[in-house]
């Protein structure tokens, strides 16, 4: 009622109270416009009609009123009534409005300039841009608006998850969206939405807790879905052929394409009118000006025309860069999917480390692309136009230009040619360095037990040797670009200024520093040409291993797995006639003539010799192995446990519950399952047995003693069920598994074992395990967690990171001898440009003379741009060099505990995005940086040095812009090391999936962990979209900064009385001044992306730093060249912890190992006596047949005899055995040790085993509970001593055995 009447009381007319003011300044900026057209057509009109008495002909008058009845029109309706009309129309007309108001105000403003004549229409004309740019905001901000009224009133996106209606739990989910997603358009073209974060970042060091989250359009379930929606509708258009990817994606984002280059085509208009008041200045300084005030319009023109550059290049910069952040996310997201449902076959081509590639370096690639794209198109119609205004200045000596361009171009073909062919093997040479860096780091544990750190790393370091020589290869070529490019602007001027003096074009002022000036304005475009060319190719070879990736075959597993129906009510699974192959197009599958039934409640064991496919049989149920013959049909869930296990970086409960909901009193049940593994049987019974009762269950297993408590027992062998039977049935019928039962009895030790007694009161019962355990985990944690969060550099580290860098193999000399080319390389073009000035309309100075000196000083200044081209790679190869063996050498050389508390994804995010970042982009990143800033302060010197005058205004400039800049960089250092750290999550979750992906298949949580990689996409993008969101709003301040300096140099020029500049100068000063923006912006874009890059440096060198082992050689310490002779082991009190901050494992253990005690031609005798001759044999390469990464082709149990191999061939004195057996049969392990005995007859062996028959042979026993020695003494003597912990094992295995066999 308060607000009702107080606006009664002012008069507003209640149409008008849902208009912003935005909207009421728009209806009457362009309401006035119209009208003025309306008038001045009416007016020239009744002229007519009063001189000549007739309206013929028709044109200008008729023209005026229509189009001010057309704006009057559209510029109501769009302020008025726009959020009233459908959204996208409005929008358009909008976009075009802006469009034509563009044409038409550069069109009068060139008119203006060339005729010397400022008319009424010129002006309305000018003004149109304004009022079109006024309408555009209004149309966005009413949507804005309204949008965000219904996200208030309605359940939109932005609800919060759990909110309630009435209101008990209010979540204002927007506050946790970036401000971005709320803004209006005015606060979107100043970067307005950003300053809350700014200011946050000034005041505080941002956390990963500060980032707001994507709004919905960018976040990667969006971009994702559109992808497959638009690749869908490809698909039902053209269902023959496989949908092109790139074309989906430009599809995807063609607005966003559109806009962008939209605003690229304005930022090309605004600066090419540049050139041309500044000729027309030169002829006001001359006393050749139009109109009396004409210096201070053009001053006032030149600032707004910068001001209109800087919106639009910003809002292209940034809306390319967004459609590279949604693109990398897309891919990123269809990647990890991709590697969920990856077959086999496809597997073995795309290594895990070539898939991590895929994401930390060629997404990463791609997404850099769009920033660049318009760049392709925007040079060569900045090129065309720069070439009319030269041809207005100079004629046909433009030709002479253009020849030099069109050579330039020509020349670089074939460089482009061999730097594209270079980038790709520089990709493969880095697969195969990531691959085998990725294998290096998993298995570092048994690296170091075998002490083959070295030869490992030497591996490593020769496949870097190549990448050095692709990497060499690409920079070098990168260099010649950056020379070329660089060198023709000196050569187009060269020629030109030729052509005019043979021509005999005449040299003024006026025609010389328009043409210096345009050719200053399109030399930093044409210098990005190399870097546009690199990104191209990059682009291109990164996208082409993606899409082979993408394309590649999948998992047909969809139709194994059934619902159930009436008539299967009790069926679990069923195999017809199967055939399953790993390969494909095999004669022989790897599973043949699998007919099998399991019904619910079923127990079935599967059992057979090492390499009787036994868990390929497994793998075929849950669908990973290719179904070529009969059928599979699967019914329910799968809960599958691997012969490898598979653990996530997380909690234990969260590695329990995988994606289950927690239920209290179920989860301790299954802990106490899982502690009372005091025994093999306890955990069969209670586990298999009990809690399974109603399951269907598949155990693949080599313990005979579980076989008779099976309904059904399928004995395998060369891919085939040979029998299937109850334990009983198959002893009568089958030999085979007559002879697994016997090797077992054989291996049981028969006699020994049976002597041993009941033992009383022996040590902790397994129930005060049980409640020991439970109650350690669910008791608050205490102490530091073993996954430790990722350590980041935090606030300004100034310089320290640059001189890291530099500090590499002469670093600082290569850099120093580059910067001072480039500083002799801009005093040559300063001295070329004052020789001109000078010089030009000087008649004692003959047009062959200022020509000679001006291209001499040109040739010597491009030989200093090659001597820094070529530095500059020796820079960045020297340094690459030197950081990476520094990491190679602080990785291998780091303790077990680093890696068991580093996730792998961390060290393969640095080794792969990172080393590529400090390989190919730091070192010309760096230079650039510094190449620019020196640039952009000549540029403001020559301004200074001219017109003195301007000090005044450009010195608190250059303060407020350093401290701009300072604000920033609190800011945005923190965004890129956040945007760092969160980079590692998602190439770990990726490595881990990969890992995991049987289990997550198996599980069916291909959903649930898909929505994580897409969460983790979104944690990684947030920072990165800030960041590079913050450099717009930093570059877009600071040329408003140096518009104003150099409107003030300008309106500096036309206060001061006439005469007082020379024309020459004028010109010169002009033409610096006009490039200061452009050179401000290269300056401040290089300096933030270079300490962006800089993060990847500081991140290395983290890793570079780790606390190192003891020396591999200590030379006073150093043993005998035949040391073990005896192969004895004394160990005395030893203590052992995993980390310093964790609880000892190992607590004073005091024992000796007497020497001798067991606790190629070559090679196939090795492979004979581990029973993989045969295996070998049968493979058509024999010894060169393929081992694919972690050994996936082979069994288990396959690979477990491939070590034993290399232990048998190795002849050491000390054999150490943990586990070795654990996946083998007992007939094949009762000949292992057998051989064991056999060739190891005079060496020390010490063994970890479970099975208690494999170590009843060793001459010695230590048992161990709790990190301490419980007893140390032969297997007999321990087994007559009461309460002896073996003698307990023994006999509650003996039981056991017994206890099968009366069965």
């Amino acid at each position: 009622m308060i607000q009702k009447s107080s606006l009664k009381t002012v008069g507003i007319p209640p149409r008008f109270l849902n208009r912003s003011t935005l909207q009421i300044a728009s209806a009457v900026v362009n309401g006035c416009i119209g009208l003025v057209y309306l008038c001045f057509g009416i007016w020239i009109l009744e002229e007519k009609l009063r001189k000549t008495q007739t309206v013929l002909p028709l044109n200008w008058w008729l023209l005026l009123l229509f189009k001010g009845c057309t704006w009057l029109l559209v510029g109501c309706t769009v302020s008025l009534r726009g959020n009233q009309l459908p959204k996208i129309p409005i929008r358009l007309l909008s976009i075009l409005a802006v469009i034509y108001a563009a044409v038409i105000c550069a069109l009068s403003v060139f008119a203006a300039v060339l005729n010397k004549v400022v008319t009424i229409k010129i002006v309305l004309d000018a003004l149109l841009l304004p009022g079109a740019i006024l309408l555009l905001f209004c149309a966005d901000k009413g949507y804005a608006y309204e949008d965000g009224v219904h996200n208030r009133n309605e359940s939109g996106l932005y609800d919060p998850l759990n909110g309630e209606a009435n209101g008990s739990a209010k979540v204002d989910y927007t506050a946790l969206v970036t401000p971005f997603a709320t803004a209006g358009c005015f606060s979107k073209f100043s970067f307005r939405w950003l300053n809350p974060l700014m200011k946050k970042g000034r005041e505080k060091t941002l956390t990963e807790d500060d980032m707001p989250q994507l709004r919905e359009a960018e976040r990667a379930e969006s971009c994702y879905l559109s992808f497959l929606e638009q690749l869908n509708t490809q698909k039902q258009a053209k269902p023959s052929s496989q949908p092109s990817i790139l074309k989906t994606i430009i599809l995807c984002h063609w607005r966003e394409i559109f806009v962008s280059g939209f605003f690229a085509l304005l930022k090309i208009l605004t600066l090419s009118a540049g050139p041309m008041i500044l000729n027309a200045f030169i002829l006001v300084a001359e006393g050749k000006g139009s109109f009396e005030y004409e210096g201070y319009v053009l001053a006032i023109s030149l600032f707004f025309a910068k001001c209109l550059e800087s919106l639009s290049q910003r809002q292209w910069y940034f809306r390319t860069r967004l459609i590279g952040l949604k693109v990398r996310s897309l891919l990123t997201a269809a990647i990890y999917k991709k590697q969920l449902r990856l077959s086999n076959a496809a597997r073995q081509t795309h290594s895990s480390g070539e898939i991590t590639n895929y994401v930390t370096v060629d997404a990463y690639r791609i997404g850099e692309f769009p920033f660049w794209f318009h760049q392709t198109w925007t040079t060569s119609l900045q090129l065309c136009i720069a070439l009319l205004i030269l041809f207005h200045a100079v004629g046909l000596a433009t030709f002479a230009a253009l020849v030099v361009i069109v050579l330039t171009v020509l020349c670089n073909a074939p460089l482009a040619k061999l730097q594209h062919r270079f980038q790709r093997n520089l990709m493969v040479a880095q697969d195969a360095r990531l691959k085998a860096s990725s294998e290096a780091l998993i298995n570092m544990k048994v690296l170091k037990l075998y002490a083959w750190e070295s030869h490992f790393k030497k591996v490593i370091e020769n496949l870097r040797a190549v990448e050095y020589k692709w990497l060499s290869a690409v920079q070098l070529r990168k260099a010649y670009n950056s020379f070329l490019f660089w060198a023709s602007p000196v050569l187009v001027s060269a020629a030109t200024f030729g052509a005019c003096y043979f021509l005999k074009v005449p040299l003024h002022a006026s025609n010389v520093f328009t043409f210096v000036a345009t050719l200053r304005l399109v030399q930093d475009p044409i210098r990005s040409i190399p870097d546009v060319i690199g990104i191209v190719i990059q682009a291109n070879v990164a996208f082409a291993r993606v899409v082979k990736f993408l394309e590649a075959p999948e998992l047909q597993s969809a139709n194994i797995r059934k619902k159930r129906h009436m008539e299967h009510t009790n069926l679990a699974i069923s195999i017809k006639s199967g055939g399953f192959s790993w390969e494909e197009n095999v004669s022989k599958p790897t599973l043949r003539n699998i007919t099998l039934e399991v019904r619910m409640g079923g127990k079935v064991a599967v059992c057979g010799e090492v390499g009787s496919s036994k868990s390929t049989l497994l793998a075929a149920i849950i669908g990973e192995v290719p179904n070529i013959q009969g059928s599979i049909q699967v019914f329910g869930k799968i809960a599958y446990v691997s012969q490898t296990a598979w653990i996530q970086t997380g909690t234990i409960q969260e590695n329990i519950l995988f994606g289950s909901a927690m239920d209290r009193q179920r989860y301790e049940i299954t802990l106490e399952s899982a502690v009372d593994a005091h025994t093999a049987s306890s955990l069969f019974n209670e586990y298999v047995m009990e809690a399974l009762a109603a399951k269907a269950v598949l155990l693949v297993t080599h313990q005979v003693d579980f076989l008779p408590a099976f309904d059904s027992v399928l004995l395998m062998s060369d891919g085939e069920i040979l029998r299937a039977d109850s334990y009983h049935g198959l002893l009568a019928s089958s030999q085979e598994f007559q002879d697994l039962v016997n090797a077992h009895k054989e291996t049981a030790g028969g006699g020994r074992v049976a002597e041993v007694n009941p033992s009383k009161g022996h040590g902790t019962s397994t129930t005060e395990i049980k409640k020991s355990y439970v109650e350690k985990e669910f008791k608050e944690p205490k102490g530091d967690q073993l996954i430790k969060q990722e350590e980041r550099e935090r606030g300004d580290t100034g310089l320290k990171p640059y001189i890291q860098y530099l500090n590499q193999n002469k670093g600082f000399l290569f850099f120093s001898i580059a910067n001072l080319c480039q500083l002799f390389f801009v005093a040559g073009q300063i001295a070329q440009n004052s020789w001109m000035a000078a010089n030009v309309d000087n008649p004692n100075v003959s047009s062959l003379k200022l020509i000679a000196v001006y291209l001499a000083i040109g040739v010597f200044s491009t030989l200093l741009l090659l001597t820094r081209s070529l530095f500059v790679v020796t820079l960045g190869i020297r340094a690459s060099k030197s950081l990476f063996s520094q990491l190679l050498n602080s990785l291998f050389r780091a303790p077990m505990s680093f890696y068991d508390s580093t996730p792998l994804g961390r060290i393969l995010s640095r080794v792969s995005v990172d080393l590529s970042i400090v390989d190919l982009d730091v070192p010309f990143c760096l230079i650039f940086a510094c190449v620019a800033t020196i640039n952009a302060y000549s540029n403001l010197g020559v301004l200074a040095v001219v017109t003195w005058q301007v000090l005044f205004v450009s010195v608190p400039v250059i303060y407020a812009a350093i401290r701009l800049q300072n604000y920033y960089f609190s800011t945005a250092k923190e965004l890129m090391r956040i945007n760092g750290t969160t980079k590692s999550l998602v190439a770990n979750h990726l490595a881990e999936s990969i890992a995991g992906a049987v289990t997550i298949r198996a599980f069916e949580e291909e959903e649930r962990f898909f929505a994580k990689n897409l969460d983790l996409i979104d944690t990684n993008a947030s920072p990165f979209f800030h960041s590079f969101s913050a450099n717009e709003w930093l570059i877009q301040r600071l040329e408003t900064l140096s518009a104003t300096v150099l409107a003030s140099a300008a309106l500096c020029m036309v206060l001061l009385p006439p005469g007082t500049f020379n024309s020459g100068f004028i010109g010169m000063a002009l033409s610096y001044g006009l490039s200061l923006n452009i050179s401000l912006v290269y300056s401040i874009q290089n300096q933030c992306t270079i300490a962006n890059y800089i993060i990847s440096v500081e991140r290395l060198n983290q890793y570079m730093h780790i606390p190192s082992e003891a020396s591999e050689v200590i030379e006073e310490n150093r043993p005998p060249s035949n040391w073990p002779t005896v192969g004895k082991v004394d160990i005395h009190d030893l203590q052992i912890r995993y980390r310093p901050d964790s609880p000892l494992v190992l607590r004073g253990i005091s024992c000796t190992f007497q020497g001798g005690h067991k606790i190629d031609h070559e090679i196939w005798e090795v492979l004979d006596k581990c029973q993989l001759r045969e295996a070998v044999q049968d493979k058509e390469d024999g010894l060169d047949s393929l081992v694919v990464e972690d050994g996936s082709n082979w069994s288990m149990g396959q690979r477990q005899l491939f070590c034993l191999g290399r232990a048998l061939l190795r002849r050491s004195r000390v054999l150490v055995l943990d586990e070795a057996t654990a996946s083998i049969d007992n007939a094949t392990d009762l000949i292992l040790q057998k051989t064991i005995r056999t060739e190891f007859a005079d060496c020390t062996v010490i063994t970890v085993a479970h099975r208690i028959p494999t170590v009843m042979d060793c001459t010695m026993v230590l048992a161990i509970s709790d990190g301490k020695l419980v007893e140390y003494d032969e297997p007999a003597k321990l087994m007559e001593r009461e309460g002896s912990l073996f003698g307990q094992l023994v006999k509650e295995y003996w039981s056991h055995y017994h206890s099968a066999e009366s069965h």
